[in-house]
């Protein structure tokens, strides 16, 4: 007989474990095993557990390329979550076999061996029906695109989330931090009292009051008088608060008295509020993440390099994104509630923002060149973004290189060209102005690509999301919304007229609480920063040296970021590495 030592690593999740009787059968080019139970009077997958066991053939199988899991009820129907399989050979060559993946019934379940093969080198005789296709015509089935609203990105069909795919679940951690900050965001923030008063504000100082429970390092070191005083100071431009020029619509400048200035730029920031939450990051980090994902779950098999090295950059996204469709701006949502944007403003704005989308935007060295920012000074965003996007870039190059020789390689590999031909048709509408590619003819403009998605889906999130309680809390910074119109002459404006056109304390203190949320970082154990790795997908030498040299960069250009904030008045953290989150999960 010939013996296979068996290693099965059973995830550390919360109800990970399985009582049930779990079954596996080695796939190998010269033969099958038998279906082996490998269940004993001894439970052997609790969470964390590494388990071993022999298999047992009466000849060899070859070269392994796939195991077979199921597992059957034994007491009650429970869920297992297999974090990956080793099988080690007779001639000691040991098979890796990547899984992360939640069981939850009786099926059987197939996993390649974790080798990297694009479509045209993967040969599937051997494999029956657990080929490459036969698993992305079953995800097709599970992951399927919907339109929540015409001319914005498409999403993932299920409007909760129990309609969602297990494995895209939070962990039951984050669904309990989750929950925990939804209900006592205005407990924590100590405004719970307010949450009703719909009453105005009567003075500049009880607005800064609020910050005294939540004070972060932006926040709190400076007095509202001076937060006050660097509000009027915010822009030296000439302003004008209507889109078309007329008697009623004056141009206000810096010499103007000193609440018409303000009242002002007060006008122009509720704009940018409502603007930089819908557009800046609902749209171009979240949806677009959403489609991304999609996309890569709808076309490329596990055992595409792409998945391997994209998948960490999906975790917890499509989930997010469902609660934010029903808790921010359905019909009942915050901002359909509370902002000035409202239900059918905020499609409005998606709409418009995507029709103007263009891919350079999304790529910061482009970005930043054609905004003409390249010698604006202590502009941390652009300084952190650019280094960290060239980090990305090299890391995604050497990755992608190994795999992709030659442009007609790219070309040829048509699960690839499905990925982005979804994403150029779901998330840009198929809109040429984009500047999306339709198709990759190259390495580089594959490599350029796979960049812009994982910069867009990490670093471009935490720069645009994490700062939001620490210049929008203060409500004079950022009104939600306004509860007068734009003033339409000059020389009426005071202190009084201003207060009574900030939103009511309702609405102020329903603003911070969501922006606290959404600035809140996950605990340790539920964060995954850019450049951790827990799920092994790559097995390969190569591939995994690559990852080891990306997280060397990474903690160099964080000791480089942290050093230069220790002598800043108000240090930038949004890009640092290490609070850096891998995905869009908040």
């Amino acid at each position: 007989m010939i013996n296979y030592e068996v290693t099965v690593f059973t995830g550390n999740l919360a109800l990970a474990s399985t009582f049930n009787n779990v079954y596996i059968t080695l796939v190998g080019t010269d033969g099958e095993s038998k279906r082996i139970d490998l269940t004993s009077w001894k439970p052997s997958f609790f969470r964390g557990q590494v388990s071993h066991f022999i298999v047992s053939c009466p000849k060899s199988l070859g070269k392994l390329v796939m195991i077979k899991l199921d597992k059957q009820k034994r007491f009650l129907q429970d869920s297992w979550y297999p974090a990956k399989v080793e099988v080690k050979s007779p001639t000691n060559k040991t098979y890796h076999f990547p899984i992360y993946h939640w069981i939850t019934d009786s099926e059987v379940y197939c996993f390649r061996e974790g080798t990297a093969l694009r479509i045209f080198d993967d040969s599937n005789s051997h494999l029956g029906g657990c080929s490459r296709q036969q698993e992305l015509k079953q995800r097709q089935k599970v992951f399927c695109w919907d339109v929540y609203a015409q001319g914005i990105p498409h999403c993932i069909k299920g409007n909760s989330i129990q309609s969602l795919p297990y494995d895209v679940h939070f962990s039951l951690t984050k669904t309990a931090e989750m929950k925990y900050t939804a209900v006592t965001g205005l407990v924590e923030l100590e405004l719970i009292e307010m949450a009703e008063l719909k009453k105005n504000w009567t003075h500049i100082d009880d607005i800064s009051h609020l910050l005294c429970a939540h004070r972060t390092q932006v926040t709190g070191n400076k007095s509202s008088e001076i937060k006050c005083n660097e509000l009027k100071a915010y822009l030296f431009l000439l302003l004008q608060l209507k889109q078309k020029p007329a008697k009623d619509n004056p141009i206000f400048l810096p010499t103007d008295s000193e609440y018409d200035w303000l009242m002002a730029k007060i006008f122009v920031r509720s704009a940018d509020f409502n603007f930089y939450e819908v557009s800046v990051h609902l749209l171009r980090t979240h949806l677009l993440a959403e489609v991304f994902t999609v996309s890569l779950l709808r076309n490329l098999p596990m055992v595409h390099p792409l998945y391997k090295l994209l998948m960490p950059h999906t975790r917890y996204t499509l989930q997010i994104n469902v609660l934010a469709r029903q808790l921010l701006i359905s019909k009942t949502g915050v901002l359909t509630r509370y902002a000035a944007s409202g239900g059918k403003g905020v499609i409005t704005i998606l709409q418009k923002s995507l029709s103007s989308l263009t891919y350079s935007s999304l790529c910061i060295p482009d970005d930043i060149a054609e905004r003409g920012l390249k010698d604006v000074p202590n502009f941390y965003y652009r300084d952190d973004g650019l280094k960290l996007w060239e980090i990305i870039f090299r890391f995604v190059k050497e990755i992608l290189t190994s795999y992709y020789k030659t442009d007609a390689e790219v070309q040829k590999d048509s699960e690839l060209q499905k990925w982005i031909q979804d994403i150029y048709e779901h998330g840009f509408l198929s809109q040429a102005s984009t500047g999306i590619p339709q198709k990759f003819s190259t390495v580089d403009e594959m490599v350029k690509f796979v960049t812009m998605v994982i910069f867009t889906c990490s670093a471009q999130h935490s720069a645009v999301n994490s700062g939001q309680y620490d210049f929008g809390a203060w409500m004079p910074n950022s009104p939600v919304t306004l509860q007068l119109p734009p003033p339409t002459k000059k020389g009426k404006a005071s202190e009084k007229s201003m207060i009574d056109t900030f939103p009511n304390i309702q609405t102020t203190v329903h603003g911070m609480a969501v922006m606290w949320l959404l600035s809140k970082q996950s605990s340790d154990s539920v964060s995954i920063f850019l450049g951790q790795y827990p799920e092994e997908h790559f097995t390969e030498e190569v591939p995994c040296q690559k990852i080891k040299d990306f997280q060397v960069e990474l903690k160099r250009l964080s000791a480089e970021i942290k050093a230069r904030n220790s002598v800043l008045d108000l240090p930038y953290t949004y890009l640092d590495p290490d609070v850096t989150e891998n995905s869009v999960s908040i």
